[in-house]
């Protein structure tokens, strides 16, 4: 059961870590239908290609990058990481545009190796409790839902971009654990100990490994 939590929490957490939008990105001015169309979206997918991604895994990246990616605000959450470990004031440009670039692919890579163990399982977006009115962040709940199971509740974090009708997935939380409070905690303590550029590079060689189900990764 834990290896089953930890799945669909894994799986739904790639929305907390993938690049920023894109120019061609549909834009939402509801949180809500944003959440709603890319789960279906991207879950549909899933399902409809399952023959092509158990002949070739790499499918997920490419299914990851083309419904996910755009919609994600992933510059802001790499540099949240970065956070107090590194004075960006001091840092080159490059230097952390490489960062994001690196913790970008690595989000990719691992997720989509999550979702090789998706199962058509159910989302649920759960209502708005109220007017969006001039809120800069929003937490959207949704509920996982496989018969026979316990529900899994997971909150995701939205903010507004520079387009103040545009929203975008910054972070999530599953069973009380944000993403992004773990990942700054674990990627921030490297890189007070070994330095940016090291866990840049730490991060790319991992973008690279190939697509494998969790439980067959040592």
């Amino acid at each position: 059961m834990k290896l089953y939590a930890t799945f669909l929490a894994g799986a739904l957490a790639i929305l907390s870590y993938l690049p920023q939008a894109s120019a061609e990105a549909v834009t939402f001015n509801d949180p809500y239908k944003m959440m709603e169309v890319l789960a279906d979206n991207t879950f549909s997918r899933i399902a409809k290609d399952q023959s092509k991604i158990q002949a070739d895994p790499e499918v997920l990246r490419v299914i990851v990058n083309d419904e996910l990616v755009p919609y994600i605000d992933s510059r802001y959450a790499a540099l949240r990481v970065i956070g107090n470990s590194a004075d960006l004031r001091e840092t080159p440009r490059e230097d952390i545009l490489a960062f994001v670039d690196a913790f970008q692919n690595y989000m990719v890579a691992t997720y989509a190796g999550v979702f090789t163990q998706y199962r058509d399982q159910k989302v649920i977006i759960e209502p708005a409790a109220g007017g969006l009115d001039d809120q800069k962040i929003i937490t959207v709940k949704t509920r996982v839902i496989d018969p026979g199971k316990p529900d899994i509740k997971i909150d995701f974090k939205l903010r507004r971009g520079k387009d103040a009708d545009n929203w975008l997935v910054f972070d999530m939380v599953a069973e009380g654990i944000s993403l992004l409070d773990s990942k700054r905690a674990e990627l921030g303590n490297l890189i007070r100990q070994q330095g940016l550029a090291s866990v840049t590079a730490l991060l790319q060689e991992k973008a690279k490994a190939p697509i494998t189900k969790p439980a067959e990764e040592k």
